[in-house]
C-alpha cells in the first residue's frame, strides 16, 4: 500500500504538534562511539544541537523537545503558521536567507542578508509567498537539518551517499495525553536507553536544559547582569545577540518552546517572541517547568523499581484529570514509539480524525486502544 502523503497529516498552513524521528543508515553509531570501529562521533551531536538553534531563531516553528542519541534523534515540533503571518516581507526575506544563506563568512555561518538580497525576495510575490509557507513548513525544517548534518558528515569522512536511513518518521499529536507523554518519551530516551542515569546527566536532551535553565534562574537575582562588550553600550538586545551568534551557549533552553501553556493569564494571540531566540512564547503543557521535570524524575524511579513509587499529589490530581493510572503512564512513556503510528492521542479522538482531504480515516492501533480503553475524551 502507498504511504500516505505528508501533506495530509499535516501542513504548513494549520497550527500541529508533530513528533519526529530519524535513524542514522543502517543504524550505525554515526552520531556517537562507534564500538565497531572505534571512533567516537558524539562532535555531531553538537553540529546537530547547533542546527537546531540556528533554525529555532529563523523558522516560524517551536522546538518543544529533543534528544540526541547516538544514531538517531527524536525531536516535538510545533509549527506556527499565525506567527509567520505576523513578519513582514522584509522579515520573512531576510530569516529565510539566514537558513538558505547566499554568502557565508570563513567560518561557514551564514552572514547577514544584504538590502539587495533582501529586496530581490520581497520583490518577487510568488516566490515571498512560497518561502513564508515554508518557513513553517515542518518537512522543510527536516529536510534542512538533515541535509546540512549529512554533508558535512560526509565531508568530513570523505564519503558519500546517504547519511540518513530514510526519510524521517513523523506522528502527528492530537491531544494532551499524547504531547505530555511523547514529551516524556523524548526526553527520557537516554535514561531509558541506559546511558545517563538523571536528567541532569542526559546531554543534548530538552529535559536537561530545562533544568540547567531553572537553575540559572534561581542565580539570577544574586548574579550581576554581564558588562557588554566595548562599543555595544546602549545598543539594543537584538543587536548585543547578534554579536555573539557565533558563541551560543548550548546548554541554554532559550531555543526551546516555554512548557507552560497558561491559556487564562498568557498572552492571548500568536505570542511570537520578540528577542529572536524563537519563534514564540507560547508554552505546550498545562504545568510549569519545575512541574515537568519533577513528572519526569518520578517516571525514572517508577521504571527503575519493580513496586510502585508513591505518587506525588500534584502528580495524582494529573493523572486523575487526564483519567489513567500510572501504570498506564509508565506503559505510554516506554513504548510511545510502538503505540502509536502516523497519529497519536486517546483512541476515540483518532477514530474521529481524517485526512486533510477527507479521504482517509484513522484507527488507533490495537496495542494503544488497549492500553487507552475507558480513557475519558
Amino acid at each position: 500500500m502507498a504511504r500516505l502523503a505528508r501533506v495530509e497529516i499535516f501542513a504548513a498552513d494549520e497550527v500541529a504538534v508533530v513528533h519526529v524521528m530519524n535513524r542514522t543508515v543502517r543504524r550505525c553509531f554515526l552520531l556517537g562511539y562507534d564500538p565497531v570501529s572505534g571512533r567516537n562521533y558524539d562532535h555531531r551531536k553538537v553540529w546537530i544541537d547547533e542546527q537546531l538553534v540556528h533554525q529555532a531563531r529563523h523558522f516560524g516553528i517551536d522546538l518543544l523537545c529533543q534528544a540526541i542519541m547516538s544514531n538517531h534523534l527524536h525531536l516535538v515540533l510545533r509549527s506556527r503558521p499565525d506567527v509567520v503571518q505576523e513578519w513582514s516581507d522584509e522579515e520573512v526575506a531576510r530569516r529565510w536567507l539566514m537558513l538558505c544563506p547566499e554568502r557565508r563568512d570563513e567560518d561557514r555561518r551564514p552572514m547577514e542578508p544584504t538590502e539587495f538580497e533582501i529586496n530581490r525576495i520581497v520583490n518577487n510575490k510568488g516566490k515571498l509567498a512560497s518561502l513564508r509557507s515554508r518557513l513553517s513548513d515542518i518537512s522543510w525544517w527536516m529536510r534542512l537539518l538533515c541535509q546540512h548534518i549529512a554533508q558535512r558528515a560526509n565531508r568530513e569522512d570523505g564519503e558519500v551517499g546517504k547519511f540518513w536511513q530514510a526519510r524521517y518518521r513523523a506522528v502527528r499529536l492530537l491531544d494532551e495525553i499524547a504531547i505530555l507523554s511523547c514529551a516524556a518519551y523524548v526526553d527520557l530516551n537516554p535514561i531509558r536507553a541506559a546511558m545517563a542515569q538523571t536528567i541532569s546527566k542526559s546531554d543534548f536532551t530538552s529535559a536537561q536544559k530545562r533544568s540547567r535553565g531553572l537553575a540559572l534562574q534561581s542565580q539570577k537575582d544574586i548574579q550581576p547582569e554581564p558588562a557588554l562588550p566595548d562599543g555595544l553600550s546602549g545598543t539594543t538586545p537584538a543587536a548585543v545577540r547578534n554579536c555573539h551568534v557565533a558563541a551560543v551557549d548550548l546548554r541554554s533552553a532559550q531555543h526551546l518552546a516555554p512548557v507552560e501553556l497558561n491559556e487564562r493569564n498568557g498572552q492571548p494571540g500568536p505570542d511570537g517572541n520578540r528577542d529572536g531566540v524563537r519563534c514564540s512564547n507560547k508554552g505546550f503543557l498545562p504545568m510549569s517547568t519545575a512541574q515537568y521535570l519533577s513528572l519526569l524524575e518520578w517516571t525514572t524511579r517508577q521504571q527503575r523499581v519493580t513496586e510502585a513509587c508513591r505518587k506525588p499529589k500534584q502528580i495524582r490530581r494529573l493523572f486523575k484529570r487526564l483519567g489513567i493510572s500510572a501504570k498506564v503512564w509508565s506503559e505510554l512513556v516506554r513504548n510511545f514509539g510502538r503505540l502509536f503510528s502516523i497519529v497519536a492521542g486517546k483512541p476515540a479522538v483518532v477514530d474521529s480524525h481524517r485526512s486533510r482531504s477527507g479521504m482517509h480515516r484513522y484507527r488507533a492501533l490495537p496495542a494503544a486502544r488497549d492500553l487507552l480503553t475507558g480513557v475519558r475524551v
